[in-house]
């Protein structure tokens, strides 16, 4: 028999505290879309119109006269090339570090921790130069591969690889298997969880990285869409509100990849913090 439960005065603010977080939040995704379906006089008006009262698809119509196609391709291009290079390199990387004993492992994890604290804009010009003796400057290449061996994915692959079980690899091995079946056919299994969280993180890393793209993309139809976007911008006038439109469409994708892969990225973080 199931009895109701009042919630207490604690419980009750602590979801009023959440549910004002959460309109916090979404409070500018919302701006962004409302104003995409606003004119620019109103888009700009004080005070605002909280509401487009008369929505508009001619934001959308401006943009689609300019390359967005070509935009959104080269970032879906670049972003997906990025995530599936990053989370095969960091699943393979994390599990060796964690389940493999070698020279030297716990010095190379700690060299990864360290990268992790590094910024950007102290590794550019090493990584300029060679990008531009390989002659990728200007290429998918020079957009993906420096991706590659991202240190917070190969930490959180090796923090999440430590919850396999060693008896269920010690087993497998004495009944016979080889490392690479050991790692396609019971590590990756388990490691799921981990790596739909780490796809999440890079994918949306890498659709959002307007710093390097804009450093290593030279010509108009490598731009991809946080360039594209940038360039609507002009210098005595701004659409904004095809800025908005443009913002939004941006926005689509990462919202896609998260509720897809949601599921994961619960598990991913909850799981890669306890030790098997």
């Amino acid at each position: 028999m199931r009895t109701n439960e009042r919630l207490g005065p604690g419980k009750v603010a602590a979801n009023v505290l959440l549910l004002l977080a959460a309109l916090f939040y979404l409070f500018p995704f919302y701006w962004i879309v409302s104003g995409s379906f606003k004119i620019q006089n109103v888009a700009i008006q004080i005070p605002p119109e909280w509401f487009p009262k008369e929505p508009t698809l001619r934001n959308y119509a401006d943009l689609a006269k300019s390359p967005v196609l070509r935009w959104t391709l080269n970032s879906f291009l670049v972003s997906l090339g990025t995530t599936a290079l990053v989370c095969g390199t960091a699943s393979m990387a994390g599990y060796a570090l964690a389940k493999k004993n070698f020279p030297g492992r716990k010095l190379i994890f700690w060299a990864f921790i360290a990268a992790m604290s590094l910024p950007k804009q102290v590794v550019m010009i090493p990584l300029f130069t060679m990008l531009a003796k390989w002659r990728w400057i200007d290429t998918y290449w020079a957009l993906i591969f420096p991706a590659v061996g991202w240190p917070f994915g190969v930490f959180l692959m090796r923090q999440f690889s430590q919850t396999i079980p060693t008896e269920l690899l010690e087993a497998a091995r004495i009944d016979g298997c080889g490392e690479a079946r050991m790692f396609t056919r019971i590590a990756l299994p388990i490691m799921q969880p981990g790596i739909g969280a780490l796809a999440i993180f890079t994918f949306i890393s890498s659709w959002n990285d307007y710093f390097m793209q804009l450093i290593l993309v030279r010509s108009t139809k490598m731009q991809t869409l946080p360039l594209g976007i940038a360039a609507l911008q002009q210098e005595f006038l701004t659409n904004y509100g095809m800025l908005m439109a443009g913002a939004a469409i941006a926005s689509v994708p990462m919202i896609i990849v998260f509720a897809c892969f949601q599921k994961y990225f619960a598990q991913g973080i909850t799981l890669g913090a306890v030790k098997g």
